[in-house]
């Protein structure tokens, strides 16, 4: 008799402040997680850079730690999944494997001349209609122009055919393969401003408006997929990677929102709101963004999305720029010390605003400053900044879908946040629902893994439940409006600041 051998599958989540390796079992509960944060590199004002031999090198650091500290054999590694942080660009030699320059990070704002030219030139409909996003320097379209443009030698390298363009996820993917293979999912790649989301290829239209040549691009394979077999040497036997999908949409589905008008907020570095619109393309009158929210059993399905540039990052400047707390698990006491902001909002709008304003040019601010103002206003303006730009979204999202929003589901690192949990409960007037397993983006991407291999079944996800958080909104209506219409009046300050 041979003794039943444990499975589990790998998930490799990239994000944009850290690399991280979290090991589920078959009842989706996470019985290891490392973590270790990576660079952030600025190099001028609105630049933000990531390392990809860091990152690479990071991830599988964690990834080895995860396995051996939890005393996982290798074989019991059932599938790898990979998530990443998303429209962030990398851009590399084929035949040295060695990145031409840094990694262009999703927040960096340095490609906003190209965006302008593009809307001069009357592109906005066409890449709306195309794309489904709207024309920012958020997207990787403008990034590869940039790096092609910019970086000597790399337009004639890859007219030669020598220069490979990948999100992280493709990245990421060819290390692992040592260079077999290129690739990418279909929800990364509708986060480049260069894929057609209904006829599911690159366009050739928008590669002819931004001089991209289509070589250097990916192939795109559904999000459940036999992806690649790992270089034996990287584990020490060769791993299967059977998942892919950007962060958003793998905490989409980790919230089993795999049905029509389900939706989830993530609280990281940024905030993402998704709603899924099954086999539906719904474009948004209201400044949300229509993107593929995975490939499976030969559907593509849809999701409508708001995004909020900053978020868990407003808490990381209190810490590493102004100094002014230790951790961000301080904030909430912070936060709570105090009746209020006594009339201070915070804008962050470090790399403009995102859902629903679209500004290239907002600014950051602190607005309302008096005598007594002191560091527990701040604080709690910082997180309240976060409650009120999901609201933007979700009021967004009720006008384009004409679903009314009975409760939210969240995760993310901040969701953690005692405070920002419950006044945004109060805020919205709806209950939000944290799971107790907050890992919402790793478990997603592990079961679209999962069911590649048959590990999982859909009916089998519909039904694992981990139990949740709720909060109930306990602020009454006249404050709640009195604090939003502050909110609003203080983002049309900052709007179009820069000229």
């Amino acid at each position: 008799m041979h003794s039943k051998i444990n499975k589990y599958i790998l998930s490799l989540d990239q994000g944009t402040t850290s690399c991280r390796a979290i090991i589920f079992d078959k009842d989706a509960k996470a019985v290891g997680i490392k973590q270790k944060e990576i660079m952030q590199i600025y190099p001028k004002p609105g630049w933000v850079e990531h390392d990809p031999e860091e990152i690479f090198n990071t991830q599988i650091e964690v990834a080895k730690a995860v396995i051996y500290e939890n005393n996982i054999s290798l074989n019991e590694i059932e599938a790898i999944a990979v998530t990443n942080q998303r429209e962030t660009t990398v851009m590399w030699n084929k035949n040295t494997g060695n990145p031409v320059c840094n990694a262009v990070v999703w927040q960096d704002t340095r490609t906003n001349e190209i965006c302008y030219k593009l809307k001069d030139e009357g592109y906005n409909e066409y890449i709306k209609q195309t794309t489904g996003l709207i024309i920012d320097s958020y997207f990787s379209a403008t990034k590869i122009k940039w790096i092609l443009d910019n970086i000597a030698g790399v337009r004639v390298e890859a007219l030669k055919g020598n220069i490979l363009f990948g999100t992280i996820d493709t990245w990421l993917l060819w290390k692992l393969s040592g260079g077999k293979v290129h690739c990418t999912d279909y929800s990364n790649a509708s986060r480049t401003m260069l894929f057609d989301i209904k006829n599911l290829k690159w366009d050739k239209e928008m590669l002819k408006a931004l001089d991209i040549p289509e070589q250097i691009l990916p192939a795109v394979k559904p999000s459940s997929f036999n992806f690649c077999n790992t270089e034996a040497e990287i584990f020490g036997i060769p791993l299967t990677v059977t998942g892919v999908a950007g962060d958003q949409q793998a905490a989409l589905f980790g919230h089993s929102c795999i049905e029509e008008g389900m939706l989830k907020n993530t609280y990281g570095t940024g905030c993402f709101m998704l709603m899924n619109t099954g086999e539906n393309l719904i474009f948004s009158k209201h400044g949300l963004l229509t993107t593929i929210a995975w490939g499976i059993d030969n559907r593509v399905e849809y999701a409508l999305e708001g995004s909020v540039f900053i978020a868990g990052a407003a808490v990381q400047w209190l810490r590493d720029n102004l100094k002014i707390i230790n951790h961000a698990s301080e904030t909430a006491a912070i936060a709570m010390s105090v009746r209020n902001t006594k009339g201070v909002y915070f804008i962050p709008a470090f790399t403009g605003l995102g859902t629903p304003y679209w500004d290239m040019n907002a600014c950051g601010a602190l607005l309302g400053l008096k005598r007594d103002t002191a560091f527990p206003e701040i604080v709690r303006a910082v997180l309240e900044s976060i409650a009120f730009q999901t609201k933007d979204v979700i009021d967004a999202m009720k006008e384009d879908s004409g679903i009314e929003i009975k409760i939210l589901k969240v995760d993310g690192g901040a969701s953690a946040n005692e405070f920002l949990m419950q006044f945004q409960s109060d805020i919205l007037n709806i209950p939000i629902e944290r799971p107790f397993e907050i890992e919402s983006t790793a478990l997603g991407v592990a079961f679209i893994a999962g069911l590649n291999t048959g590990f999982w079944t859909k009916e089998e996800i519909k039904n694992l439940k981990s139990g949740s958080d709720i909060f109930y909104s306990k602020m009454q209506q006249q404050e709640r409006e009195s604090l939003y219409n502050g909110w609003k009046k203080a983002v049309k300050r900052v709007m179009n600041w820069y000229e």
